[in-house]
């Protein structure tokens, strides 16, 4: 069953990874979660969603709850003089003796959707592990703790980031998008597959949505082997309210439980 908790911690593409100290010389986590929300301003891209808005999603491997999951947005804040959305997705649960406590957060543009910073908090179990990036998509770097600096592709988005940009996208039955935009160069390309629309009912209710398949270049649920779908709501909110992958012990799902703040 261990195995099938590190899956369901890396539910979104996420793995867990050596620790890194935090970026010196850049904003802390504490002074960005301390300035306050500001108003959108007006070179924003127009997205489905808005702060406050917040995606609560029980988790399941087959028939067994086995935790609950989060999609948040805090806040409009500034990295580096630039306003960014704040996004935190948290997985939460586990089994007798094996608790899983994982927090993954997003600051990406709101004017390019590029990814400015992104945190991993993965404690699972006796398995604590940090990771901090800071992106400078304007030079083409991304710098990981106290690293040296290495290069990022044009106009990145992390995982976090990737799943709102998702959301900005027409989604037309049939296509395939494909972008090379995953700040890790080596995870390129990923693409979205339209698959079909399908009614499905979840524990918030019944809606109507459209199925992706999404894929990386990289290990895990969402690779190019994977078997995984995600179900988006076919309205303007552009919610996700279910995903479900096949593994080669079981099946490992996400179901949308309540919502609140959507547009």
């Amino acid at each position: 069953m261990k195995r099938s908790m590190h899956v369901f911690a890396v539910l979104l593409g996420l793995a867990a990874v050596p620790f890194t100290a935090p970026p010196a010389g850049g904003q802390t986590l504490a002074s960005v979660q301390d300035m306050a929300s500001r108003p959108l301003p007006a070179n924003a891209l127009a997205v489905p969603f808005t702060v406050g808005e917040r995606l609560d999603y029980e988790v399941k491997f087959g028939s067994l709850k086995v935790g609950n999951g989060s999609m948040e947005v805090k806040e409009i804040t500034e990295v580096r003089g630039r306003p960014v959305w704040h996004t935190v997705f948290t997985i939460k649960g586990g089994i007798p003796l094996y608790r899983v406590n994982d927090v993954y957060e997003s600051w990406f543009d709101v004017a390019t959707f590029n990814s400015l910073r992104y945190h991993q908090d993965v404690d699972e179990g006796n398995y604590e592990r940090k990771r901090r990036y800071e992106i400078f998509p304007e030079r083409g770097m991304l710098k990981e703790g106290d690293r040296e600096e290495e290069p990022t592709v044009s106009n990145p988005l992390d995982e976090g980031s990737f799943l709102y940009f998702v959301r900005t996208l027409p989604l037309e039955v049939g296509k395939t998008y494909e972008f090379a935009r995953y700040f890790k160069a080596q995870g390129n390309p990923v693409r979205i597959r339209v698959l079909r629309r399908e009614t499905v009912t979840v524990p918030a209710g019944t809606f109507k949505t459209v199925v992706l398949q999404p894929t990386f270049q990289t290990k895990g649920i969402f690779s190019q082997n994977g078997k995984a779908e995600v179900w988006i709501t076919d309205d303007d909110r552009r919610m996700m309210v279910q995903m479900k992958s096949k593994l080669s012990f079981g099946s490992l799902n996400l179901y949308l439980r309540g919502s609140k703040g959507t547009k």
